[in-house]
C-alpha cells in the first residue's frame, strides 16, 4: 500500500510540472486578458425596460458599434457597457440617440484614462511581487530548505495554472480577480504548511522510517482536514458565483479554480518534490543540534 501512494504522489507530481509547463505556454501565447480596470475605456450605466432583454440590447448594440465592446447585466434591469478607449467618444451622438429611442435611462458615464490602467497594473504587479517574497521569506524562516522550496513550487503552479485558466477562457483580469490570486497565495501557503508542518512531526519523531513513508503517512493524517477545508470553502464560493451576479464572476471562478489546484499541489507538490530532493531524519537532527547550540550559547 505504501509504494502504491508513493508511485501515486510521483505520477500526480509529473502530471503538475507538465501542466505548469503547459499553463506557462498558455500564457506566453495568448497573453493575460486585461479587463476594463488596467486596459482603460468608456464605461456607460444604464437602466433599461423590463421589456427589453440583454440579447436584444446586444444585437442592438452589435448592429450599432463597429469594434469590441462588453455589455454585462445588473440586477433591476441594469447593465453596463464597456468600450476599449479606441472605440468612440467620451459623449458619442449614438448614444443619446440609442438611450431616447429605447426609453433607458443612462445612470453613469465615465471614462478611464490609460494612464490610470498602467499604474493599476504597475500597482497589481507590486502587491503580487511582495506577497510572494514575503511568502518565499517566511517559508524559509520555517521550514527546512527542501520543504521551503516546495510551497514555493506549488505556489508558482496554483498561481499559473489559475491564469491560464483565465486565459483559456477569456475571462478579463480586473482588480477583482487580481484579489482573488491575493488570496489564493495564502490558501496554498496554509495547505503547504499543514502538509510541511506534519511532515517535519513524522520525520523528526521516527527517524529509522523511510521517508516516504513517513511523507504518506503525513498525508494520510492531514487529508481530511485538507478535504473538509477544501470543501467548505468551495461551497462558498459557488455561492458567490451562483448568487452574486456578474460583477463577482470572475473573482468567484479565479477561486474556485485555486482551491482546487491548490489542494492538488499540496499533495503531489509540497510533500512530494523534499523526498526527490534527498529529505532524511539527518536533516533535523542537524537542524536541532544546531538549536541547541545556540540555546547553550546565550547567557
Amino acid at each position: 500500500m505504501a509504494n502504491y501512494l508513493t508511485r501515486l504522489r510521483h505520477l500526480g507530481m509529473a502530471i503538475s510540472m507538465l501542466m505548469l509547463v503547459l499553463a506557462g505556454t498558455v500564457i506566453a501565447i495568448k497573453g493575460v486578458p486585461l479587463g476594463q480596470d488596467f486596459t482603460g475605456g468608456y464605461v456607460h450605466q444604464f437602466q433599461a425596460p423590463e421589456a427589453l432583454t440583454q440579447q436584444q440590447l446586444q444585437h442592438q448594440l452589435e448592429g450599432l458599434l463597429s469594434g469590441d465592446f462588453q455589455l454585462s447585466a445588473h440586477s433591476d434591469n441594469q447593465y453596463q457597457l464597456f468600450q476599449p478607449p479606441s472605440e468612440g467618444q467620451s459623449n458619442p451622438k449614438w448614444l443619446d440617440t440609442w438611450v431616447s429611442d429605447n426609453a433607458l435611462v443612462l445612470l453613469d458615464s465615465s471614462f478611464l484614462g490609460a494612464q490610470a490602467g498602467d499604474e493599476l497594473i504597475d500597482q497589481g504587479l507590486m502587491a503580487l511581487l511582495f506577497a510572494t517574497l514575503a511568502v518565499m521569506l517566511y517559508l524559509v524562516c520555517r521550514f527546512e530548505w527542501r520543504l521551503a522550496l516546495a510551497a514555493t513550487l506549488a505556489l508558482v503552479h496554483d498561481v499559473a495554472l489559475t491564469l491560464a485558466v483565465l486565459v483559456l477562457f477569456d475571462i478579463p483580469f480586473t482588480l477583482t480577480v487580481l484579489a482573488a490570486i491575493l488570496a489564493i497565495i495564502g490558501y496554498s501557503l496554509n495547505d503547504s504548511i499543514v502538509i510541511g508542518d506534519k511532515v517535519r512531526e513524522i520525520v523528526r519523531a521516527k527517524p529509522a522510517q523511510s521517508v516516504a513513508l513517513s511523507i504518506n503517512t503525513a498525508i494520510a493524517a492531514s487529508m481530511s482536514r485538507t478535504l473538509i477545508t477544501s470543501m467548505t470553502t468551495l461551497a462558498t464560493i459557488v455561492s458567490i458565483w451562483t448568487l452574486a451576479g456578474p460583477p463577482l464572476q470572475g473573482f468567484a471562478i479565479t477561486l474556485f479554480v485555486g482551491v482546487l489546484v491548490g489542494t492538488w499541489s499540496s499533495v503531489f507538490i509540497s510533500a512530494t518534490v523534499p523526498h526527490w530532493l534527498g529529505l532524511s531524519a539527518e536533516n533535523y537532527t542537524n537542524q536541532d543540534s544546531d538549536e541547541v547550540k545556540r540555546q547553550l550559547a546565550q547567557p
